[in-house]
């Protein structure tokens, strides 16, 4: 799978133009998802130098993007703003995504079993803290 990341409050809090802290378990999963063969496109507004410190910052973490703001390592961007079109990749992380970032354990799961966001909602709401089922409903006596 082609999985765009957003660095800015994804991969690290957002304190741009600085780089923020690590959100907790980012680097961990982005190896793990890299170790599964997946590939990642850092997209990111940052350019320049901020954009070469984003990248190194992750480097040095040991997470090595396929590509950076664009489809493939080698695609030209002398013709594209690479702001106003799309990545074709089959998924996005992003904190700007409706309803914000799930923890990076949660998006692992996602990815890693095949699940759906509303999958994962399904699963907590029909469990209690302690993992066991909720008590179902007693039918009534005119329900076979």
């Amino acid at each position: 799978m082609t999985i765009a990341v957003d660095f800015d409050g994804t991969i690290v809090t957002d304190a741009y133009p600085q780089i923020g802290r690590e959100q907790p378990f980012a680097i961990d999963t982005l190896k793990m998802l890299i170790q599964d063969r997946h590939k990642l496109i850092l997209w990111t507004v940052r350019e320049g130098k901020f954009l070469d410190d984003a990248v190194n910052w992750c480097r040095e973490r040991g997470v090595e993007f396929y590509a950076v703001n664009r489809d493939y390592p080698e695609e030209e961007m002398a013709n594209n703003n690479h702001f106003s079109r799309k990545l074709k990749v089959d998924m996005w992380i992003d904190d700007r995504s409706l309803g914000g970032l799930p923890d990076w354990g949660t998006i692992y799961r996602m990815i890693h079993e095949n699940k759906t966001w509303k999958d994962i909602i399904k699963e907590r709401t029909k469990s209690t803290a302690y993992g066991s089922s909720l008590p179902q409903p007693k039918k009534k006596w005119w329900q076979f």
